[in-house]
């Protein structure tokens, strides 16, 4: 088993070549880009579940109402504190392309200890760590959160909605022991990687 915040080497499931991928992504609409993808060269062994999994990203991606930057943030927590390194790694990617400050991205990495962040990224990443350690958000941290959403319920749900997705998402990544993408440095932008938790 790839000990917390490692870079797996070999996945569980073999990847996919990727023509195979894309033939398969073809046929239950996982796009090609995405079917390339090591995460998704491994889920293509099951294209239901593959499609599934796109569909959810798909929307809370490109199609939500929340503020990007909040998911953006809540996905590199959620990267961190399980010590998922693809998806801290590609969404270090994503959050620098969406010229979100570095610092800011960093600061995913110890919030309370971070002055960049405002009352909205405080609330949604306690948000997530409070799903993450008991499985549900507090109703101060929700309220919180309402504020952050400017009252949107809908953005509200695609909060709660991606903050379980990537968790998800992150489960499926190391269980499976997906590898970076070729060329990929591992827990940019320093490749300092998460100490393990604390035993309980």
């Amino acid at each position: 088993m790839t000990e917390f915040g490692a870079v797996p080497v070999e996945p569980r499931v073999p990847l996919l070549g990727e023509s195979e991928a894309v033939r398969r992504g073809e046929e239950v609409g996982v796009p090609d880009y995405l079917a390339r993808l090591n995460v998704f060269r491994v889920l293509l062994h099951q294209p239901p579940v593959a499609k599934a999994v796109h569909g959810l990203l798909d929307h809370l991606l490109f199609g939500s109402t929340l503020d990007r930057r909040l998911r953006e943030l809540v996905i590199m927590r959620l990267g961190w504190r399980t010590g998922s390194v693809y998806e801290w790694t590609q969404h270090w990617g994503v959050a620098t392309w969406m010229e979100i400050d570095g610092a800011d991205i960093v600061g995913c990495r110890q919030p309370d200890a971070h002055d960049g962040f405002g009352e909205a990224e405080r609330a949604v990443l306690a948000a997530t760590d409070e799903t993450l350690d008991t499985g549900t958000v507090s109703p101060p941290t929700f309220e919180r959160c309402v504020s952050a959403c400017g009252g949107d319920h809908a953005a509200v749900i695609e909060l709660i909605a991606s903050i379980g997705t990537w968790q998800m998402v992150a489960g499926i990544l190391r269980s499976l022991e997906v590898p970076l993408e070729d060329g990929m440095a591992p827990w940019p932008p320093d490749g300092v990687a998460p100490a393990p938790p604390a035993a309980s």
